[in-house]
């Protein structure tokens, strides 16, 4: 990709864009929302907190006086307000020009969501995939359009079990979870697919953060996940501002292509400069690309203005 580090410093100008990040009020979202507002994007902060996001908004502005910012709530586990938020984003806007689905759940004891979904495949996947498909046609007529759905290296250890989605017969906190990063990474790539045999100048890019320091390990309520990724392994994580880095590179350089990962490029893509990396094969399966596409529009009720996935 390139020998000298990549930094955010190395953004191009991102005036007259705008970009929704979901998950900014913390961590890794809020890090890819701030330097998308230093370098001129008016950015929507997705978040389900809207105090937090407030606040996250606030510090932003303090230390960039121009930023232009909006915080609107969006509960991502729960299907009608991924449709609310869509219409308030359809109804003030004619176009978007960036998706960063970032937000997601790790590691909780088996939950179900209002619509009876495990709520880490609802999070993580379920409810980026009707975001996406709701505020597709906005994308459409954007500025060089991209959709940047964040995956982490646990992908490589995920299995979808298509007959147990929800861990009805069998649930593992870290497995579904597992589960739900591989299904980020299988829909960023059938989208690609899809977009691919239309006209739409939207690109799908996948990328993943590598190992961070943030609330998504230490807010777990498993104590044994907890303690290995929150506390025991903290001291290896890179800052949420470092993990941030291949997403932004993923967002907003202008080489990337769709169906391209970014990831850290050091050991176990942990860590390091942005680095252009290979999916999991299970991830670039097309058959698998194709069921899970169906099955999600089956769950969400979400069909996208795109060929069909058979």
């Amino acid at each position: 990709m390139t020998r000298e580090r990549w930094t955010d410093d190395r953004i191009p100008d991102q005036n007259g864009r705008t970009a929704v990040v979901t998950g900014a009020n913390s961590g890794v979202g809020l890090a890819t929302a701030r330097a998308l507002a230093r370098h001129g994007a008016r950015v929507v902060l997705a978040v389900r907190d809207v105090d937090r996001g407030r606040r996250a908004a606030a510090g932003i502005t303090a230390e960039f006086p121009g930023a232009r910012l909006d915080v609107h709530h969006l509960d991502l586990a729960d299907l009608d307000s991924v449709r609310a938020f869509a219409d308030g984003i359809r109804a003030g806007r004619q176009r978007l020009d960036l998706l960063v689905n970032n937000a997601g759940v790790m590691a909780p004891p088996r939950t179900l969501n209002g619509q009876g979904h495990e709520v880490q495949f609802a999070t993580n996947h379920l409810g980026h995939f009707a975001l996406t498909g709701l505020l597709l046609g906005l994308l459409d007529q954007g500025d060089n359009p991209r959709v940047v759905t964040v995956s982490s290296p646990n992908h490589r250890q995920g299995r979808i079990d298509f007959d147990d989605l929800d861990g009805a017969r069998a649930y593992s906190p870290m497995g579904h979870y597992n589960q739900s990063k591989l299904a980020n990474a299988v829909f960023g790539l059938h989208l690609h697919r899809l977009l691919a045999l239309t006209d739409s100048p939207v690109r799908s890019v996948l990328a993943h953060p590598g190992f961070v320091a943030s609330n998504l390990q230490k807010g777990t309520p498993v104590a044994t996940v907890r303690l290995l990724y929150g506390w025991l392994l903290a001291p290896l994580a890179q800052k949420p501002a470092d993990g941030a880095l291949p997403v932004l590179y993923a967002a907003t350089e202008p080489g990337v292509r769709g169906g391209e990962f970014v990831a850290p490029g050091g050991k176990g893509e942990l860590r390091g400069s942005p680095a252009r990396v290979e999916a999991a094969p299970r991830a670039t399966d097309a058959a698998t690309g194709r069921r899970l596409w169906e099955v999600s529009e089956r769950l969400t009720g979400v069909r996208f203005p795109l060929p069909v996935a058979g």
